[in-house]
């Protein structure tokens, strides 16, 4: 059911609560003004000193007590507080673990989101580049704030490991000499010499903070710095139930894994004879990447292709398979500003203002592209994945709060977008043996994730039986099922030895989602809808995957 069929719904006591949580956390957090698009300073950082840390606990605490004293007045009512309540408790637990004195690695932690809030401000009014510039000066004070935090770490012996420290270090190269990513940012803002002038002055304080903040690395953090990479069970486990919103047997989900990667390999190898008779995985790659038809040279002819291909794939969806409203058709491909190679979405602002984005921060010296690799990317990103699936919670304000708008977990916005790259193999969108042998290419990836993340934090023993997973064996054991370079399969696997349970919830929440389908389609035998059933999922919103099973079960 879209929106404007659906009448508002009154507020309740379990979503004012939820209000109010999401706005003092946005108190504490505002760069979530900036990835929302909604009203207040756009130049301030979280506090990520242990000041910081200690008021994100009690704001926890506060909120999970007042919400335990409510009662659901409906099922609206019912999913928000089973979901919020699961993720306050959770958020605390990860606190008293003290993960925050050891949260880093090479692509999601302090370190770069701190950076990257850059990427997704404005720069379209002299205010929009006042705010980039107010909040490069401020960024000294939130790294200050961020290493009192390690080194209350270092006091309890709980530091980062050194490897994680050593990737880190490498990306912070780019500023010595005064150079870098904000002065790049900055060199060519069309604004007053008034403004010019403070946007230089942001971008040296910035970038000196940077340089300050490689020398603590070097100075003071490494030299504690923990070898050992495994996590153990204890902690990875409860990283695992942050990711997902579920729990899972990770021992036979470890298994599972290995039987979904050979799964994978068995139908790619099939397809691989279908591109070129006889062809094994290697020489279907070779033969596709000599293909002049598939290649795109690049990045403007690249966001033209995203573009094309995205409203597309929304005009044809909306016309048989979803619900497409209006607001949800406008997705805007952009090339992002950092280079790092990361493709990613950002979700339209409360009032679609600012539209849906799938990003790509395309590698320096990158220009050549194959459409074979990246049409699921497409789908991934967009309709029917991420996109229809942030977007449609967006959208459906009149029925969810706030904080249900924004809500989720890796498990289901990544477990959603991988069973929506299954959804266009079943619809049709994926028939040319090329395209779906790229879909392959990916999710093989992500099953092999899965072993590799749980083999490496829990010790497993190594596929060949002699000892147990580590870096070496763990970057052969991804070179071997992936189709890329080795600097990017080197990032990979540096990226899930620092970022444990994160990557095998893209595979594990598409299990689910499949689960959930296969029951649903059992339960309601020749009268199954695949429509209603998407629709019925999507409408839910973000949620972890525990309480969106309980939710379609009793809905």
């Amino acid at each position: 059911m879209t929106q404007s069929a659906q009448q508002r719904r009154e507020q309740t006591p379990i979503d004012r609560i939820a209000e109010s949580y999401l706005a003092a956390a946005t108190d504490l957090s505002p760069e979530l003004r900036v990835y929302l698009g909604t009203e207040g300073s756009k130049s301030e950082y979280s506090d990520l000193s242990p000041d910081g840390v200690a008021a994100g606990r009690r704001l926890l605490s506060q909120t999970a007590a007042e919400l335990e004293s409510e009662e659901p007045l409906d099922d609206v009512d019912w999913v928000t507080k089973t979901d919020l309540l699961r993720e306050l408790r959770l958020e605390q637990e990860v606190i008293d673990a003290d993960w925050h004195q050891r949260d880093l690695n090479n692509l999601e932690s302090p370190a770069q989101r701190t950076r990257e809030i850059f990427d997704l401000m404005p720069t379209s009014s002299e205010q929009d580049w006042a705010d980039i510039a107010a909040r490069m000066r401020n960024l000294p004070a939130a790294l200050d704030g961020w290493k009192e935090t390690l080194r209350s770490g270092i006091r309890a012996k709980n530091t980062p490991v050194r490897r994680q420290v050593e990737n880190v270090l490498d990306q912070l190269r780019q500023f010595e000499g005064g150079k870098g990513y904000f002065h790049d940012l900055v060199e060519d803002a069309e604004v007053p010499d008034s403004l010019r002038k403070e946007l230089r002055a942001g971008a040296e304080a910035a970038t000196t903070a940077q340089h300050d903040l490689a020398g603590f690395f070097s100075d003071e953090l490494m030299p504690h710095a923990r070898e050992e990479d495994a996590v153990g069970r204890d902690l990875y486990s409860l990283m695992s139930r942050r990711f997902l919103g579920a729990v899972v047997d990770l021992d036979e989900t470890y298994e599972w894994g290995i039987e979904e990667l050979e799964r994978m390999k068995s139908e790619q190898e099939r397809i691989a004879g279908e591109i070129k008779p006889g062809a094994s995985v290697q020489e279907a790659i070779a033969h596709l990447d000599q293909d002049s038809s598939r290649k795109i040279h690049g990045t403007d002819a690249l966001k033209a292709w995203m573009q094309r291909t995205s409203d597309e794939a929304i005009e044809e969806l909306g016309r048989v398979h979803f619900d497409i409203a209006e607001p949800i058709k406008d997705l805007e491909c952009m090339i992002a500003p950092s280079q790092t190679g990361a493709i990613y979405y950002t979700p339209p602002a409360d009032d679609f203002s600012r539209p849906g984005r799938m990003w790509w921060s395309v590698p320096e010296g990158i220009t050549e592209f194959d459409t074979w690799r990246e049409l699921t990317t497409v789908y991934h990103e967009g309709v029917p994945g991420h996109h229809l699936q942030l977007a449609q919670a967006v959208y459906n304000k009149d029925q969810l709060n706030s904080w249900r708008r924004i809500a989720g977990t890796s498990g289901h916005a990544e477990g959603w977008a991988l069973y929506a790259e299954r959804l266009m193999e079943s619809l049709g969108y994926l028939d040319d043996p090329a395209n779906r042998f790229g879909m392959l290419d990916g999710q093989r990836m992500r099953a092999a994730r899965v072993v590799l993340d749980i083999g490496v934090h829990l010790g497993k023993p190594k596929l060949d039986g002699h000892g147990t997973w580590d870096f070496d064996y763990a970057f052969e054991f991804m070179k071997s099922n992936v189709n890329m370079n080795e600097p990017f399969v080197r990032f990979e696997v540096n990226r899930y030895f620092g970022w444990p349970g994160q990557a095998p919830s893209y595979k594990i929440g598409q299990r689910i989602f499949e689960q959930l389908r296969a029951e649903a389609e059992e339960t309601a035998g020749a009268a199954f809808n695949p429509k209603e059933f998407h629709m019925r999922v999507l409408n839910i919103g973000g949620v972890g995957l525990d309480t969106l099973r309980a939710a379609v079960k009793r809905g």
